[in-house]
């Protein structure tokens, strides 16, 4: 049985210094997950949209679900379309538990489920 590529990861704290130098976190949960918290300045496509979807190029892209598995299948395609991209280890749960900002649509303070 073949093995998936090695997915390229940084932990929270990196993707935060990464999106401060201009990287777009892009966020690919499901729509319900998104309105409940997501980081301020993240971009939502959910994973099943994203061939469609496929953000513009010229950024490096952190790629985030809630624990990094989808983002991880995020990460393998965005790589394979030609983009500069990471996946976040233990997406927005680590995201969240290293004290980063998490917001509803409204900016109000929001939750991670």
């Amino acid at each position: 049985m073949q093995q998936a590529p090695q997915v390229p990861e940084v932990d929270a704290t990196e993707a935060a210094h990464l999106v401060e130098a201009g990287a777009l976190l892009l966020d690919v949960r499901e729509p319900d997950e998104w309105e409940a918290g997501h980081a301020p300045e993240a971009a939502h496509v959910p994973l099943a949209t994203l061939p469609a979807q496929r953000p513009e190029r010229g950024r490096s892209i952190v790629a985030v679900c809630r624990t990094g598995a989808r983002s991880a299948r995020a990460t393998q395609a965005l790589i394979a379309w030609g983009y500069e991209a990471v996946n976040l280890a233990g997406g927005m749960q680590a995201w969240a538990a290293s004290g980063l900002p998490v917001v509803t649509t409204d900016g109000a303070a929001g939750a991670v489920i």
